[in-house]
């Protein structure tokens, strides 16, 4: 809940401009825009250290609200559209997609891909997937030099042998749906672009607590669950606004925490970090063991399967391509049939990828693509010389962790529950849109209207709020914030450089006001 206001304050604990140009209100800022305050605290009595934390809170609340609120709608933005691209493939990519007619029997694999290799000479075997749904199309996987990490994905109809066409793809997805979720990750700016999604990810679960205890707190009075979770629809003008900016903001806040704490997952600062926290607790996705028994050991397949449970760059893709192996000729290619048949008789159903050999002396892996729940992601290991399984990954082995990043990133992409999942996530981009929009509006609504005191937005919370949290309390808080800071490292950076801009602004406003009127500076 991005509340850019002063709402999370009870009313009587509520800091307003004064209406009377005669009554200065020395409690209350003027006109001013974030990071800077024209409050003169030195003659003031002590400060109590009642509801310090809560206007701490609200003043943190109102920066990041600010200062974050704009990374957080284009993230819901790229997001509400990266979260329609099946239907846009379907759309778009139709003829490759899928086939004209699903016949009574799919042709054997094998022919399917000398199919693909008859009409793209230039690439070398990766692998290939099978279809999801009887009217899809196989999609066989080549490698090519001068696609770099991209590969040629060849459509061929599973009952006729028939290329419908090829796409250039990356990790199994269309051209288009990379290109969303190029946006939608970097803004297609690369690794430095990667940084505005971290920080909106790394701000969401705080802005989003942060406004609930807030609201919590102004509506403590009411004892009633209704005034919680609906808005006052007789309030008007800017209590009107936080009505709705509250209560929507309630109904979000399990969907906003869930898509923070995924999105960090494969983020590039904080991913890392848990990735090492996988590492320490033993919980990444295990690797498939694709050695042969009468051969050397030549360690996984790390191509399948993954190494790692956050998957690098977007672990949420499929693996189609990923790996870099290749067969150099289409020698291998008849064993096709005699592999899957061997995954499936081992209980492998639905769709699948099956992969040549890394190297010699290791086996063709099969592994199965379905995401959606329940999601069946077995893999097997299967020996080419005589067809029999040798090794196997069940997704009931999995660690616990492991399965929930998977799983997690999964709805995250709106992949687990299909269409339902997608309808969920354009509901939270589109809710969090419209509490941001409230937000901002709540902050035009605080400005001041008087002739003298004109402002386009309304006043910061006041300065010095720390000085009101018990000692204990705010080395605590400083503890603490420190960890997060460290786990989190792009909120630790953000973080400070706001407390700096919120100083030097400060102090800026300070040295101004005692050139032209004498009063000291406010303290922070």
């Amino acid at each position: 809940m991005t509340t850019i206001d002063q709402a999370g304050l009870p009313p009587d604990d509520q800091t307003t401009p004064p209406t009377d140009a005669s009554v200065p209100d020395p409690s209350s800022p003027g006109p001013s825009f974030p990071g800077t305050s024209s409050t003169d605290t030195s003659s003031y009595p002590p400060v109590s250290t009642s509801g310090g934390g809560r206007r701490l809170l609200l003043r943190l609340h109102f920066y990041a609200g600010v200062l974050v609120a704009p990374f957080l709608v284009v993230a819901a933005l790229t997001g509400l559209a990266y979260t329609i691209t099946p239907q846009l493939d379907r759309l778009v990519y139709a003829d490759e997609l899928y086939v004209d007619q699903a016949g009574p029997a799919p042709r054997p694999l094998a022919e399917q891909i000398n199919a693909a290799l008859d009409a793209h000479p230039e690439g070398t075997f990766s692998s290939v997937l099978t279809g999801d749904a009887p009217d899809r199309t196989t999609r066989v996987v080549l490698n090519v030099p001068d696609l770099g990490d991209r590969q040629r994905t060849v459509y061929v109809d599973p009952y006729t042998s028939r290329v419908q066409g090829e796409l250039t793809t990356w990790w199994g997805s269309t051209p288009l749906t990379t290109w969303l979720d190029d946006l939608h990750r970097n803004l297609h700016l690369g690794a430095f672009g990667r940084h505005y999604s971290e920080v909106a990810a790394s701000w969401l679960w705080i802005i989003a607590l942060g406004g609930l205890v807030l609201w919590l707190g102004r509506r403590r009075r009411a004892r009633r669950v209704r005034r919680v979770l609906l808005p006052d629809l007789t309030a008007r003008g800017r209590r009107r606004t936080m009505a709705w900016h509250g209560s929507l903001g309630v109904w979000l806040l399990i969907g906003l925490l869930f898509l923070s704490a995924t999105g960090l997952t494969w983020s590039r600062y904080a991913g890392a970090h848990f990735s090492s926290a996988l590492d320490a607790a033993d919980s990444h996705t295990p690797d498939l063991d694709t050695a042969l028994p009468q051969a050397a050991p030549a360690g996984g397949n790390r191509g399948i399967g993954g190494s790692s449970g956050i998957g690098g760059e977007h672990e949420g893709h499929t693996i189609a391509g990923a790996t870099e192996t290749s067969s150099s000729d289409a020698a291998g290619v008849d064993k096709v049939d005699r592999i899957i048949a061997a995954a499936r008789g081992a209980g492998l159903d639905g769709p699948v990828e099956i992969t040549p050999p890394a190297e010699a002396g290791t086996a063709w892996t099969v592994a199965q693509t379905d995401r959606r729940w329940p999601v069946r992601l077995d893999q097997v290991a299967v020996d080419p010389a005589d067809a029999r399984v040798v090794n196997e990954v069940r997704w009931e082995s999995w660690p616990l962790l492991a399965q929930l990043t998977k799983i997690g990133i999964a709805a995250h992409m709106g992949e687990l529950f299909g269409v339902a999942n997608q309808i969920l996530l354009a509901s939270l981009a589109g809710g969090l849109v419209c509490v941001i929009v409230w937000g901002y509006r709540m902050w035009w609504q605080r400005r001041p209207t008087r002739a003298d005191h004109a402002g386009i937005v309304g006043p910061a919370p006041t300065r010095g709020t720390w000085r009101r949290v018990p000692r204990p309390a705010l080395v605590a808080l400083v503890l603490v914030t420190a960890a997060v800071g460290w786990a989190l490292p792009v909120l630790g950076v953000t973080l400070l450089a706001f407390l700096a801009l919120d100083a030097t602004a400060g102090l800026v406003r300070g040295r101004r006001r005692q050139r032209t009127d004498g009063s000291p500076t406010q303290p922070a």
